[in-house]
């Protein structure tokens, strides 16, 4: 929970200066100016917004592998609901020789997850009621499976022109099979914040943070993400990520990592 924990203070640290921002506006039917906030993430009412991005290494020689990594990011904004769906995978495979000289290739990383999150838009501005499921099937890591459902309450902490910070806390249920083959499940609470800086009108740095805390495990995950445009419907991202559970097998560490540079493309 270390990284976890200094991620977390990175990211207070980093929304600390600047003030609010708005822009004075002028109700149709009515003369008195209101206010109405700069979004720059904003999806028009009634669209989608898709992206996708991808990644991969394959290396020859003294060592030869094969690591690919990649994630579909779908939202939808209705009148009254905001919905989100995230689908992602990772694998990697070495090529290795066993004990008779041959060569054989190998999987050493396979982890693919999926989540979709119903939002409904409160009446005061950036407050919502959301329901989300997660779904982790990692045949490598510390837990194989591990499978969420959670409700709660969303806000936007902070808002300025180029920076902001949405915050979600709520109760939530677990279900996990260790890689032990032991089965978990229990109750949790879970808290989230998404952190977004337009650094200019070419680079968007994100931070995100969740952590589940239940009965016998706190799981979280946390992503430092830079992207910077090459057009306007395809962008160059690096990430650094990281998973962590504090109730893990002997044979297996607290936290995994992954380093990333991936093509995205927006749509």
């Amino acid at each position: 929970m270390k990284s976890t924990t200094t991620l977390a203070l990175a990211l207070a640290l980093s929304i600390a200066h600047g003030g609010a921002y708005a822009i004075d506006a002028k109700d149709p039917k009515d003369s008195k100016p209101i206010k109405q906030t700069v979004l720059f993430d904003e999806i028009p009412i009634g669209s989608w917004a898709t992206s996708a991005e991808l990644g991969a290494i394959t290396t020859t020689g003294n060592t030869v592998g094969t690591s690919v990594t990649g994630k579909i990011d779908a939202r939808q904004e209705l009148d009254n609901w905001s919905n989100q769906y995230i689908f992602s995978g990772y694998f990697k495979e070495d090529e290795t020789t066993n004990e008779e000289g041959q060569k054989i290739r190998e999987r050493s990383a396979e982890r693919f997850s999926a989540s979709a999150k119903a939002a409904y838009k409160l009446t005061t501005e950036n407050e919502k009621l959301f329901v989300l499921a997660t779904h982790v099937n990692d045949r490598f890591g510390a837990y194989t499976r591990y499978s969420t459902l959670a409700v709660g309450h969303g806000s936007r902490w902070y808002q300025s022109d180029d920076k902001s910070l949405d915050v979600e806390v709520g109760p939530g249920y677990f279900n996990g099979t260790s890689e032990t083959g032991e089965s978990e499940h229990g109750l949790t609470i879970r808290g989230a914040a998404a952190m977004k800086w337009k650094i200019s009108q070419s680079a968007l740095f994100s931070q995100t943070l969740s952590v589940e805390r239940g009965t016998s495990n706190t799981h979280s995950i946390a992503e430092t993400a830079l992207s910077t445009k090459i057009n306007g419907t395809m962008q160059m991202k690096a990430a650094f990520s990281a998973r962590s559970d504090t109730h893990v097998p002997e044979d297996k560490k607290n936290t995994d990592t992954q380093t990333s540079l991936t093509l995205v493309y927006s749509f």
